[in-house]
């Protein structure tokens, strides 16, 4: 499966639309974006189950500032609208499928509730 192009305008409707969604931040003046690009468009082929995004932060900046991305590349990993994974820098290829079997391996229902927990915690 190609990696497809996020922007403000079809970002929700994708995460929202698809239980799990990978997005790589990146810029092209990035030499490590450019370098982990093959690399994810390779993976990406593995996994017709997944969506592979990318969100160009020099065009999409709200999308860049909403994530709060600091530097690129970064990987955020969304599973039933839930980000279960962000981090920056290129992973290998074998890194990078780990992940991705992690994430389908995680019991969301765990997850949420864990989320759930969380805030109580927060707000006493």
């Amino acid at each position: 499966m190609a990696t497809i192009e996020l922007t403000d305008a079809n970002f929700e409707k994708t995460i929202t639309d698809n239980d799990i969604v990978l997005v790589d931040f990146w810029a092209p003046w990035c030499a490590p974006c450019r370098s982990f690009a093959p690399i994810y468009e390779s993976v990406s082929e593995k996994h017709p189950d997944v969506v592979f995004a990318k969100v160009n932060t020099e065009e999409q900046q709200g999308l860049g500032a909403h994530f709060q991305i600091r530097s690129i590349p970064t990987l955020m990993i969304f599973r039933e609208q839930t980000i279960i994974f962000s981090q920056a820098g290129s992973l290998p290829a074998e890194a990078l499928e780990d992940v991705i079997s992690k994430a389908k391996e995680l019991d969301m229902e765990m997850v949420r509730k864990e989320i759930a927990n969380h805030g109580q915690s927060s707000a006493e």
